[in-house]
């Protein structure tokens, strides 16, 4: 009686399964010599049982429906089916003659009544196994996801602790994954140049690969960085240490958002004002070129006719300088401000208790609208997608107090911090007039305002509110100082 080897593996995991192949191919070969069996072909399998469709399973049963061969040597039945369909084909090939014989150095088998009886129960209990593995596999998901923890493979970034299993910051690579986030949060670099950043870093992915373009686009769009994740559409809190905070991660969202309708192009030439100025006459974007050795702005005038001239860089980069004296503030101004600020932050840390006990009223009443919402659920009062939708609404509120409430207990008030900022930016202002650095005065006047425009070579634009302000109290200090009246230092 002529036999087929047949020997298969699962995916799950890569190296024990190579090894099971390797195995089962020397056990069988040492099993056919010592029952002398004749073997005609081996037919290795890399695929699960769980589902028909498997290659050298169906070349298999060619081989025994056109006669060359007449039984089956396998290490087990479950190697040969975990699916009632395949399990059936073995059987039907039985009663018809077909196979003639089944050999397993672990199971018992003899062509008989009694011996198909106990191959669909060998069969059945394959599948059992599959399915309650399945099972098991979901229940496990959803006892870690009501713990919080991701259930799959951990991003980069993180690592799965397998003591634990829990995630845990991979410490290496995490200052990474927040430098490439705060790099794409100024607006100005592109995805490209971030992966190549990244790279010269020395981040790699899990497999040691370069990241591609694409995986940092996915990367930065992660919620699971500063403390989100979804699983199968459902918005969940997770229990890992953030990465980043949450407002560093919806300003990247901005930038991301923004980039996406600017088509970007390889220019022979830098010009420091393009893609900043629209022209004020018909809205069209300004471009430039050279003439002459000099740098000339002018309206593309793509959607209608447009009376605007061309404006000479060196006009503009006058007005943009002539503006950033309006809100520069020195160095020494800027040290002064900030040691008042300092004292304010020693007040303010004394009334943030209070501030901090609201936040945490607020947030135990998150939870409550949480357990809430779980019950109408459960009661079938909403439906699932109202769930997940009032679920992932609720989460970012929270995430946003927690973040609020850590904010003040480590940096006291949430004022002072912008408020440094502010003071810092005016002195980056009276830094740009040093240097003149044109490409860092356009990146500044995008961070400041909005809706920059150029018209009759005028340029203009609105301002954020503390700018106006200041700008406002300048044009007051001027007027009194053209009066000769005397007003309080400003600090």
């Amino acid at each position: 009686m002529r036999y087929i080897i047949y020997a298969r593996k699962s995916t799950k995991s890569e190296e024990r399964q190579i090894m099971s192949i390797e195995s089962q191919l020397s056990e069988l070969k040492e099993f056919a010599a010592k029952e002398k069996l004749e073997i005609v072909a081996s037919l290795c399998e890399a695929q699960t049982a769980k589902e028909p469709g498997r290659m050298k399973f169906a070349e298999m049963l060619s081989f025994l429906e056109s006669g060359k061969a007449d039984g089956i040597l396998s290490w087990n039945p479950d190697r040969l089916a975990r699916n009632s369909i395949d399990g059936g084909q073995i059987i039907y090939l039985l009663d018809t003659g077909k196979i003639k014989d089944l050999k397993f150095p672990t199971h018992w088998f003899e062509n008989t009544p009694q011996g198909k009886f106990m191959l669909n129960i060998a069969f059945g209990q394959s599948k059992y196994y599959v399915d309650n593995l399945a099972e098991n596999i979901k229940r496990g998901h959803r006892a870690k996801l009501r713990k919080g923890i991701w259930p799959g493979f951990a991003p980069l970034g993180y690592a799965n602790n397998h003591k634990t299993r829990d995630i845990d910051v991979d410490t290496e690579k995490a200052p990474f994954i927040r430098k490439g986030f705060e790099l794409y949060a100024t607006g100005k670099y592109t995805l490209k140049q971030i992966a190549r950043a990244l790279k010269d870093i020395g981040l790699r992915s899990h497999k040691g690969n370069v990241l591609a373009v694409s995986c940092v686009q996915r990367m930065l769009s992660k919620s699971f960085y500063y403390g989100l994740f979804k699983f199968k559409g459902e918005t969940h809190q997770g229990t890992h240490e953030p990465i980043i905070t949450k407002k560093l991660f919806d300003k990247c969202q901005e930038v991301m958002k923004d980039r996406g309708h600017i088509k970007t192009r390889k220019a022979e030439k830098t010009f420091p004002f393009r893609g900043l100025l629209a022209c004020g006459e018909c809205g069209c974007a300004i471009t430039a070129e050279t003439q002459k050795g000099h740098n000339y702005y002018r309206c593309t005038k793509k959607r209608e006719m447009c009376s605007q001239k061309y404006v000479r860089e060196e006009l503009l980069t006058e007005q943009v300088k002539s503006f950033l004296q309006k809100v520069s503030l020195s160095s020494q101004d800027a040290e002064r401000i900030l040691r008042e600020l300092d004292k304010d932050e020693q007040k303010a840390k004394e009334s943030s208790f209070v501030i901090v006990q609201n936040l945490k009223s607020e947030l135990a009443d998150i939870g409550k609208k949480l357990d809430k919402l779980l019950s109408a659920y459960l009661d079938e009062v909403i439906t699932s997608e109202e769930y997940t939708a009032q679920k992932q609404k609720l989460l970012l509120h929270k995430v946003n107090l927690q973040e609020e409430i850590r904010e003040i207990e480590d940096n006291g008030v949430s004022w002072l911090e912008p408020a440094r900022a502010w003071i810092k930016s005016l002195n980056q202002a009276e830094k740009l007039l040093s240097s003149g650095d044109k490409s860092e005065m356009t990146t500044f006047l995008k961070q400041i305002g909005s809706n920059h425009i150029l018209i009759d070579k005028s340029f203009s634009f609105s301002l954020k509110k503390p700018f106006q302000i200041l700008c406002e109290w300048c044009v007051w200090r001027r007027e009194l100082t053209s009066s000769n009246l005397h007003f309080p230092n400003w600090r």
